[in-house]
C-alpha cells in the first residue's frame, strides 16, 4: 500500500490496543482538568517541570488552540458539561486571531476548533480559513508567515505549514497545496535542511538561521503537515517527502547539531499524530509507549519538551502542545476520535 493510500485509510480498530494507551489518556486529561483550575481564565504555554506551575499568556499567543483542543478532548471524553463550557468559552476567544497576520492561525483555529461541536466554533473556522485565503501571495505561492509577532513579514518557516493546509484545504484546496509544496521545495530540497526562508525582492529566497537547521519540530510540523495533504488534497506522491521527514530517534534532541542537549518530547507527540495519519500504527505504538514510559509523569504531565533552546525557554519543560499531540494520538487508538478528524 503507498504512504498516501495508508493516510487516505480509517485506522484498523480491530487492533488491540495495549492497557497503558487508555491509562495514559486517563492521566493527560486529568492534567488537563488540574491546569484549567490552575489558569483560571489565562492560556498555559508551558510547566515547570519540576513545580508543575504554568507559564500563561492572556489571549493565547500561536499556541492558543491547542488548549481549546485539549479541553475539547476532555469534554468527549467525560461527557460532562462544565468541561464542554470550558471549551465553548477558550475556543471563543480565539476569534481575535482570525485577522492577525501570521501564518500560524492554521495551528491555532484548526486545532482549537476542529474538534468543537457548535455552530459557532464551525463559523469561526470558516471565517478563520478565508482571512488565511485572503493572505495567499500567489507571488510567493504560500501564506507568509506574517508580522504578528515581529521581525520580517515575507518568511516561509515550517511552523506555518502544520493546521494550516487542511484549514485551508476547506475553502481552497489549490491554495492549500501550493502552500504545502513551496515550503517542501524550500525547506527539504536539494539543499541543506532549512526550516525559514526570507523573501526578498529582487533576490528571491535566502536561507535564516532561526529556527537552527537542526531545530526538532521542524521535521515534525512539516511531516505532520504532509500527513494531512495525502488525505484531503490531490496532491501526487507524498513518500519521498515521508522518508526524508522521518529520521533520526524517536524522541530527538531539540538540536541535532547538539545531540547531548535537552531532548524534544514535543516533537515527538507531534510526529505520533503523523504517524498514525500515515498508518503507521505500530511505529506510533512504540513511540508512544516511549513517551508514556519515560517522559510522563504520574500525573499526566509530559516533560523534556524544548520550547527554544537558543533562548534558554522552557528547554525541559511541559509544553502545551506537546499535551495536545500526546493526547490527541493516545484518544485516536482508543478510538476516542479519528486519526483525521484533527
Amino acid at each position: 500500500m503507498s504512504t498516501e493510500s495508508a493516510a487516505k485509510g480509517s485506522m484498523d480498530t480491530t487492533a488491540a490496543v495495549p492497557d497503558w494507551v487508555g491509562s495514559a489518556l486517563e492521566r493527560v486529561l486529568g492534567r488537563v482538568a488540574v491546569t484549567r483550575s490552575e489558569v483560571g481564565d489565562r492560556f498555559p504555554l508551558f510547566a515547570d517541570p519540576g513545580s508543575g506551575r504554568w507559564t500563561t499568556t492572556g489571549r493565547g499567543s500561536w499556541t492558543g488552540g491547542f488548549w481549546a483542543g485539549l479541553l475539547w478532548l476532555r469534554a468527549r471524553h467525560t461527557g460532562i458539561e462544565t468541561d464542554r463550557e470550558a471549551a465553548v468559552r477558550f475556543t471563543g476567544r480565539l476569534e481575535d486571531w482570525v485577522d492577525a497576520d501570521t501564518a500560524t492561525r492554521g495551528l491555532i483555529f484548526w486545532y482549537g476548533t476542529v474538534l468543537a461541536d457548535t455552530p459557532e466554533s464551525a463559523a469561526l473556522r470558516v471565517r478563520a480559513a478565508h482571512s488565511c485565503q485572503d493572505a495567499y501571495d500567489p507571488e510567493l505561492g504560500l501564506v507568509p508567515w506574517g508580522s504578528a509577532f515581529g521581525g520580517p513579514r515575507l518568511l516561509a518557516r515550517a511552523d506555518g505549514v502544520p493546521g494550516m493546509v487542511p484549514l485551508l484545504a476547506s475553502v481552497d484546496p489549490q491554495v492549500a497545496g501550493s502552500h504545502l509544496r513551496r515550503h517542501l521545495e524550500l525547506c527539504v530540497g536539494e539543499g541543506p535542511f532549512c526550516w525559514s526562508w526570507r523573501y526578498e525582492r529582487p533576490v528571491g529566497w535566502t536561507p535564516c538561521d532561526d529556527p537552527p537547521p537542526g531545530w526538532s519540530r521542524g521535521r515534525a510540523w512539516l511531516l505532520l503537515a504532509v500527513a494531512d495533504a495525502a488525505h484531503r488534497l490531490a496532491t501526487g506522491d507524498l513518500a519521498e517527502a515521508v522518508s526524508q521527514l522521518l529520521h533520526g530517534p524517536a524522541v530527538p534532541p531539540a538540536d541535532e547539531g547538539q545531540p547531548e542537549g535537552p531532548l524534544d518530547t514535543s516533537a515527538a507527540a507531534i510526529t505520533a499524530v503523523a504517524l498514525l495519519k500515515l498508518g503507521h500504527r505500530e511505529q506510533a505504538l512504540a513511540l508512544l509507549d516511549e513517551l508514556v514510559g519515560t517522559h510522563v509523569t504520574a500525573d499526566g504531565r509530559l516533560l523534556n519538551g524544548c520550547y527554544d533552546l537558543a533562548s534558554g525557554t522552557a528547554t525541559e519543560h511541559e509544553l502545551i502542545w506537546g499535551d495536545f499531540f500526546l493526547a490527541y494520538a493516545l484518544a485516536t487508538l482508543t478510538g476516542l476520535v479519528d486519526p483525521h478528524e484533527a
